[in-house]
């Protein structure tokens, strides 16, 4: 099958949705599909390339990406409605791959719209949009207000909120370009797939006959210990005594301030502390004694540094959608310190795989982190817990099922060939 991703980001610009589209393309390509990557250009980079898998890259242009003043992170997002520069260049790259299905990821999708034709007889692909946070329906994405879990989308919410997260007039603009896009998005969108449970509720997508939950997943080679961070020869400044880790995006967001106050909590003879992750505005510019900072590690290194960790921690306040970190953390066979928040408790079942302890709360993290570190049975116990969990969010466990979302939208042509391994079935 002819399958074109779609995402506004790809690695060398890494994260959670970018790794997921990457490990897909990898996947889809492993099972010989003819996969194809469409995504706005970054600096260095060539605008085609193949990778080793097979899989094809496109990177374009967007109309958004030249807009001075609005983008607060350093990278141009693609705009709540369809990008006017993006919209070409994808129809270029459509007549180029000529696929049978395009699977978008979040509001990269609204380029794709404009292409799809006006009647289900004249689409020329099958449309699937993996929903990766809850920008469907929240235009800071996040679903937080006031630094707490939003109750859902109003105006009366959503427009003072978007008005302090955009600069100027872009945050009144987003709500309502975000609102209107919903209703098409609704109507064109063949298949939904939200990454958890959280998200499609939050998302109002439950019930939808096309909806499925489907989340990230990791390589099956870093459950099997196949990716192997040493052969680059690279030394890692890593603690030689057991040490704790967090991966992440490295503000409150997240968790870091709580997980901070939690860590200096601790008695002194406490683990090292590691974190590892993006710089962002509020990353805290002082850590507590043992603690140490790293940024923008390759992500071997971040596998390797899971392997040799005690456990891992992620005491996300934002509803995490389904972070992938946590998975890679128990593929690696380390027990996870984790919040009842987002996708995450799609993940961790608290005592089996993980501990999880209420968001926000420094006193409940540092009481885990403690048990967890003193009682080495418990630790061995969530390991083989948690590695046993892993298996579920690998790629041989999840793409399965994105292939037959793939058969039922895609259109009825005899020159489809049949991926490996499955089972054939007329689309729905």
């Amino acid at each position: 099958m002819r399958i074109l991703l779609l995402a506004q980001f790809f690695p060398p610009d890494y994260g959670g949705e970018e790794w997921h589209v990457f490990n897909l393309a990898n996947a889809l390509a492993s099972r010989n599909h003819q996969v194809a990557v469409a995504t706005q250009r970054v600096p260095g980079m060539p605008d085609e390339e193949a990778l080793p898998s097979g899989a094809r890259v496109y990177r374009f242009a967007t109309a958004s990406m030249g807009l001075p003043g609005v983008y607060t992170t350093g990278r141009a997002h693609h705009p709540p409605v369809p990008d006017p520069i993006g919209v070409r260049e994808l129809r270029r790259i459509i007549r180029q791959t000529r696929p049978e299905v395009v699977h978008a990821h979040n509001w990269s999708v609204n380029s794709a719209l404009p292409l799809r034709g006006h009647s289900s007889a004249s689409r020329q692909f099958g449309l699937v949009l993996t929903l990766h946070d809850l920008s469907h329906v929240c235009a800071t994405k996040r679903f937080m207000r006031n630094g707490a879990p939003c109750a859902g989308p109003t105006m009366s919410r959503c427009l003072p909120c978007a008005a302090r997260y955009y600069r100027g007039p872009v945050g009144p603009f987003t709500v309502a370009a975000n609102y209107a896009m919903r209703q098409w998005k609704d109507r064109a969108v063949d298949h939904f797939v939200s990454v958890s449970s959280a998200v499609a509720k939050g998302a109002g997508v439950v019930g939808f006959p096309n909806s499925s939950i489907v989340p990230n997943f990791v390589p099956d080679a870093v459950l099997e210990n196949r990716f192997d961070a040493e052969q680059t020869g690279v030394e890692l400044p890593l603690p030689e005594d057991p040490f704790l880790l967090f991966v992440g995006d490295l503000c409150e967001e997240k968790g870091i301030l709580t997980l901070l106050r939690a860590y200096d909590s601790m008695p002194p003879d406490r683990p090292p502390l590691v974190l590892i992750g993006k710089r962002r505005p509020d990353t805290p510019a002082s850590l507590p004694d043992g603690a140490v900072m790293y940024f923008d590690w390759p992500h071997e290194h971040v596998i390797e540094a899971f392997r040799r960790c005690l456990y891992a921690v992620a005491p996300s306040i934002v509803p995490d959608a389904c972070p992938t970190t946590v998975i890679e953390a128990m593929a690696c066979g380390r027990p996870v310190v984790a919040t009842y928040t987002g996708g995450i408790v799609d993940i961790v079942v608290d005592g089996e795989s993980g501990l999880l302890v209420k968001s926000g709360s420094a006193d409940e993290l540092a009481t885990a982190m403690r048990r967890l570190g003193a009682d080495s049975e418990l630790r061995a116990h969530l390991a083989a817990g948690a590695y046993t969990r892993a298996k579920s969010f690998t790629a041989s466990a999840v793409v399965d099922r994105l292939e037959e979302i793939y058969r039922r939208v895609a259109p009825l042509r005899g020159d489809v060939p049949v991926p490996h391994g499955v089972e054939v079935r007329e689309p729905a």
